[in-house]
């Protein structure tokens, strides 16, 4: 089975990257090809997170020592989840925030632009009801939705048949630019770039999920909607940052 590992806030730059005296792979290297779930994201070390940064970009991490370097692999989808605030109930409809302003900034931003530029989905999840916990919700099955996915990786798959890419979030600048994309959608990608101020590295996963959305609803062409949809997903740009 593929790897899960959800290493305490606590962890070392070192516990969390690899290293030590005679080297040894860290949690992105042991979360390889499969699952690193960070809890309490913003209570790790800003010096840790930032380690982040190399893997989430090359899929590997380098550990240098005065007369060697080593690199070790480190693809792993990132989870990571976090209150809205120190007390944790900013916005809950049924509980008041204690927190001030400057506590609520300061926490967020424990977190820096270029990290959270690196992660493709930031979403917001509200109080589950009695119902939602106890799984007597009305929405699609895990099944469903399992075939659609499915179904999504064998497009993807086959369009990406004879090169080193098998999945949407490994495309290159290059594919990006080989898109299928109606007029609408890239206006409406264009306004947000523009009145949310985002970086390259954002507008390129944008992208990216607006792709992945399209083959999600067996789609030949990104439309506006998909991009509506995965700007939707970056809410820590366009609220906190």
């Amino acid at each position: 089975s593929r790897p899960f590992r959800a290493p305490h806030h606590t962890i070392s730059a070192a516990g969390l990257a690899g290293g030590g005296t005679y080297p040894k792979p860290g949690e992105v290297s042991l979360a390889h090809n499969g699952v690193l779930f960070l809890d309490e994201f913003p209570e790790f070390g800003r010096e840790t997170l930032e380690i982040l940064r190399q893997p989430l970009e090359d899929k590997t991490v380098t550990i240098s020592r005065a007369n060697s370097r080593i690199t070790y692999p480190a693809s792993f989808m990132l989870v990571c989840a976090m209150n809205p605030c120190p007390c944790g109930y900013l916005g809950d409809s049924e509980r008041d925030c204690r927190c001030s302003p400057g506590e609520i900034n300061r926490y967020r931003h424990r977190l820096s632009g270029p990290l959270l530029d690196r992660i493709d989905m930031h979403i917001e999840m509200p109080r589950l009801s009695a119902d939602e916990l106890m799984g007597r919700g009305s929405g699609e099955t895990s099944a469903a939705v399992r075939q659609r996915v499915i179904r999504a990786r064998e497009r993807q798959l086959r369009r990406f048949a004879g090169a080193k890419v098998w999945s949407n979030a490994r495309m290159t600048p290059a594919m990006l630019q080989e898109l299928s994309i109606d007029n609408e959608a890239k206006n409406l990608l264009g306004e947000a770039v523009k009145r949310l101020r985002l970086s390259a590295r954002a507008y390129d996963r944008i992208l990216k999920m607006a792709q992945t959305l399209a083959d999600l609803e067996e789609k030949d062409t990104i439309c506006a909607a998909h991009i509506g949809e995965a700007v939707q997903y970056r809410s820590l740009d366009r609220k906190y940052f």
